[in-house]
């Protein structure tokens, strides 16, 4: 019997609420993470490890089964290629730099075979977030060769003495959790949870996460249901039309500046859904407050207060996709230490990262916004720090409210402009876009350059910001 026959009443279920079936296959099983996590709590916590990873391994297989078909086997035959990698070469700069080409290799491979003008909820949606972890693991055992004390504090949290077994390496890449969308999470922290120890504390009663992962779980919803309503007001092909196109500058700006913060919802609401059956496992524990409260953030995607309210876009990149960006930090930007740039690192990582989404032209537009906005951002902040009487001004309490508000646009704007390609992918459409926008930021962010230089020459800035500013 063919997969579309054992399934078909999830494509009626999705005609019924007005969804596509891989969106809904998707959201489906992100959600029966929380009964698993139950079933697990229950029957699996402190039991052997041996059994929990059988579980999560036949839990993440089915799961994957259920969206993808026979194609989850792409990712059991990387598990396989990871683990022949480790005993054989694991340990070993060698290892790492094949875990690099291998599976970011087999992962654009996939892309290429499997890529639409669309975006596409395929069998490479879950192998990018697998792709990181199997090359982190990699990393984590060359790490875990090398003496303590030349390690970093991340690297010492996540370093792995021993060769992970096949089976450690299947129970943590198809936890429930975090196998379809991620949060990522370390080997380390995995093994930990399995064992029951919790940063030390050994193995305990079941811990209290019910209403921690619960809170996770209504907060995702409700952004979810913010992300649909709003997407009933402002469709993506909305701002594709030449309605769109006709409208006034400032109406454009105002109407794209609220369909970039809709659209984004989409991705918080997966990573709060999913966070939440993983705090529900226990996977989570973080430690405990000045209280004695534990905290359930240790895999944390989103500080959804802290992006709503930041006003700059440090703010923004700093509690949002936190793990992912935790992950090229610690693997790939803090790595890149020997080109002795800064600004060369973070080049390459946003390379990286653009790769690792994809191959449309889109991505690799926004990384290169990404770049260029933070560039700006640090030299005007250094700029203010250095010019007092600009700096007194704006410090002053009555400028306090009207600086924040006028930020705060600019942010909420500038990050819809950023995003656009990202979403939009394909260069005919995220072109079509900024033509009807006049490539106003990108006329702000290219044009700074020569702001800057301009302000140099006129002695605003003495020589130690310009040296501050190519340091940073």
């Amino acid at each position: 019997m063919s997969l579309e026959a054992n399934v078909g009443w999830v494509g009626r279920l999705a005609v019924a609420v007005g969804s596509t079936e891989p969106a809904l296959r998707l959201l489906l099983s992100v959600l029966v993470g929380y009964p698993l996590a139950i079933c697990h709590r229950h029957l699996l916590f402190g039991k052997s490890p041996s059994l929990q990873h059988i579980f999560f391994m036949l839990c993440g297989l089915s799961v994957g089964y259920f969206n993808y078909g026979l194609e989850v086997l792409h990712s059991v035959g990387c598990v396989i290629i990871l683990y022949l990698n480790l005993m054989f070469i694991g340990g070993t700069i060698l290892s790492v730099i094949f875990s690099l080409v291998f599976f970011m290799g087999y992962l654009l491979i996939g892309y290429y075979y499997t890529g639409t003008q669309d975006y596409d909820i395929k069998w490479t949606m879950p192998h990018c977030v697998l792709t990181l972890r199997l090359i982190g693991v990699s990393y984590d055992v060359y790490d875990g060769r090398k003496e303590m004390d030349k390690l970093t504090q991340d690297q010492k949290k996540s370093a792995l003495g021993n060769i992970p077994s096949l089976l450690e390496i299947g129970g943590h890449t198809y936890f429930f959790g975090g196998f379809l969308v991620g949060p990522q999470f370390s080997m380390k922290r995995y093994l930990n949870f399995v064992s029951g120890v919790f940063a030390g504390r050994g193995k305990v009663k079941k811990p209290e996460c019910i209403l921690p992962a619960l809170s996770r779980l209504a907060l995702g919803m409700v952004v979810l249901g913010v992300f649909q309503i709003g997407t009933l007001f402002i469709p993506e092909h909305y701002i594709l039309s030449s309605f769109f196109e006709h409208e006034t500058f400032w109406k454009k700006i105002f109407i794209m500046t609220l369909w970039g913060k809709i659209v984004l919802y989409k991705y918080i609401a997966c990573w709060l859904l999913s966070e939440g059956s993983c705090i529900m496992a226990g996977l989570t524990y973080n430690g405990q407050d000045e209280q004695g409260n534990d905290l359930w953030d240790g895999c944390c995607n989103v500080k959804l207060w802290e992006y709503e309210k930041t006003s700059n876009f440090d703010g923004v990149i700093k509690s949002f996709n936190i793990n992912t960006n935790l992950w090229v930090a610690q693997y790939i930007f803090k790595r890149l230490k020997f080109l002795g740039n800064k600004l060369l690192s973070q080049a390459a990582t946003l390379l990286f990262l653009a790769l690792w989404h994809g191959l449309h032209s889109g991505y690799y537009v926004c990384f290169f916004n990404e770049f260029m906005v933070m560039k700006m951002e640090k030299d005007v902040s250094s700029l203010v720090d250095r010019i007092p009487t600009i700096k007194a001004v704006l410090s002053s309490g009555a400028f306090q409210i009207p600086l924040y508000l006028l930020k705060k646009c600019y942010v909420l704007f500038g990050m819809s402009y950023c995003v656009a390609p990202f979403v939009l992918l394909s260069a005919s459409r995220w072109l079509k876009v900024y033509s009807s926008l006049y490539y106003v930021c990108h006329i702000i962010y290219l044009g700074w350059p020569v702001v800057y230089f301009i302000i140099k020459k006129m002695g605003l800035v003495s020589k130690e910001v310009s040296n501050r500013s190519k340091s940073d």
